[in-house]
């Protein structure tokens, strides 16, 4: 909190714990522990833990989830995909949040955002399947005016835009993905959706998405993980929370400034 955003939060901070598991798969052992470093995540500054449940599991499984709901005093942000099995999943474990994201077996990591004009009957269904067990939904999507649109009319509540492209990129590149975050959050807000972003950010391209005034949430994992290596889990936390709201603090005081 600060004294410009006195009621709450400057901009949530969502730890993805997907490569802690990763880590502890690799070796079929059990350890590093997703559950652990949940828990310490919150300590440190998380306002949230996200996971996501992928079909092959092939980080977190199912035993982590049921194990980490009753423990977190934040909230669970479970990421999952529009299936049967992973929708009927969520219903039982009831996590606060569930982020609806796109999935294929061959892929590294979530490649871009959930189609939800292609497939909008599908999605619809599964936002009215998780609202009816009191689950806020999220819809992981691309930053076009299409698919924000489609994913209000689904009657999503929350959106969180794909910022992959944004990390892959640089230069003139990147600054053209940057404007089209923030044309896409612009358009979501104006839709009553709460606005949240995430994929491929870490501590040298985080500054430029955490300034964007209307982001409410990032949801970052990777990066921490492997700076964790370096500085340890807690510390690798404080930091990213720290310069995420550092820089919202200080775009929001150079609006007010301008004016």
């Amino acid at each position: 909190m600060s004294f410009l955003y006195p009621s709450g939060p400057v901009i949530d901070l969502g730890i993805n714990i997907d490569h802690v598991a990763t880590l502890r798969n690799a070796r079929g052992t059990t350890y590093p522990d997703p559950i652990r470093a949940a828990l310490l995540a919150e300590q440190a500054g998380a306002d949230c833990i996200t996971l996501h449940l992928r079909e092959d599991r092939r980080h977190i499984k199912d035993a982590d989830v049921i194990a980490l709901a009753p423990q977190l005093i934040t909230r669970m942000n479970l990421e999952a995909a529009v299936t049967k099995e992973m929708l009927d999943f969520a219903c039982m474990i009831k996590p606060a949040d569930v982020c609806l994201v796109p999935e294929k077996r061959t892929e590294v990591t979530t490649e871009g955002g959930l189609d939800v004009v292609g497939h909008f009957s599908d999605v619809q269904a599964a936002v009215k399947q998780l609202q009816a067990e009191g689950i806020r939904v999220s819809l992981f999507i691309d930053a076009d005016e299409q698919q924000i649109a489609a994913a209000a009319e689904a009657g999503a509540p929350v959106i969180e835009l794909h910022t992959g492209r944004y990390a892959d990129t640089e230069g003139a590149e990147q600054a053209a993905e940057l404007e089209r975050i923030k044309a896409g959050t612009l358009f979501g807000v104006q839709r009553g959706l709460k606005v949240n972003a995430g994929h491929g950010l870490h501590y040298t391209n985080v500054q430029a998405i955490a300034a964007i005034p209307d982001i409410a949430e990032l949801n970052i994992g990777h990066a921490v993980v492997a700076h964790a290596v370096f500085v340890g889990w807690e510390n690798a936390v404080r930091e990213m929370k720290a310069i995420m709201t550092s820089t919202r603090v200080a775009a929001t005081a150079a609006r007010f400034s301008a004016k």
